[in-house]
């Protein structure tokens, strides 16, 4: 059965008189180890990270001697911690800028993303977030009849557009053409 020890932080002397650390691990090399190759490698990419860190820590900062033992333990710890499969924070549920009830005023309707007042939010949407409405929709769980438009901007657009005779057939003409004048005829 092999022996671990665990590791032992070594201490040298640069010509600046910079107290250089690093850790270094003695096991053994029995192939009848209890870690597996993948354990052993994170493990020693683990040790390597304190030794850098640590290294890099005392070069810049008056270590006394006696304290380096306990900061390579700290610097050690704290990377053993990240590196045991903890991902980083997951997202939190979205929050809007406002109150999605609150969004649809009359005369204008307000960007859940940033909280800024538009009568139309489809171009807002697309140039500074990337998102077409019904992502906008998806992303915040809006209705599928959310309005991308302020209602009242809505209804006058639509007055205009009524107004020209947008979208209707154009009109049978109620007074038929005038009759061609037949020519007089001459007397011979």
């Amino acid at each position: 059965m092999a022996i671990l020890s665990l590791p032992r932080p070594f201490i040298a002397f640069s010509d600046s008189h910079h107290y250089v650390a690093g850790l270094r691990l003695l096991s053994s090399s029995h192939p009848e180890s209890f870690m597996t190759e993948e354990a052993n490698h994170n493990l020693d990419t683990l040790i390597d990270l304190t030794a850098d860190v640590v290294s890099a820590y005392v070069s810049n900062n008056p270590v006394p001697v006696g304290d380096l033992p306990a900061l390579i333990g700290q610097v050690h710890a704290a990377l053993k911690g990240t590196a045991g499969g903890v991902s980083a924070a997951e997202p939190e549920a979205l929050k809007p800028a406002v109150p999605i009830k609150k969004s649809v005023m009359a005369d204008y309707i307000v960007c859940l993303e940033d909280g800024k007042k538009f009568k139309s939010l489809k171009r807002h949407l697309s140039t500074h977030y990337g998102l077409t409405p019904d992502e906008y929709r998806a992303k915040w769980g809006l209705a599928a009849e959310y309005p991308m438009v302020a209602p009242n901007y809505a209804a006058a657009r639509s007055t205009l557009a009524k107004t020209m005779g947008l979208g209707r057939k154009p009109k049978e003409s109620e007074t038929p053409a005038p009759a061609k004048r037949a020519r007089k005829q001459v007397a011979a």
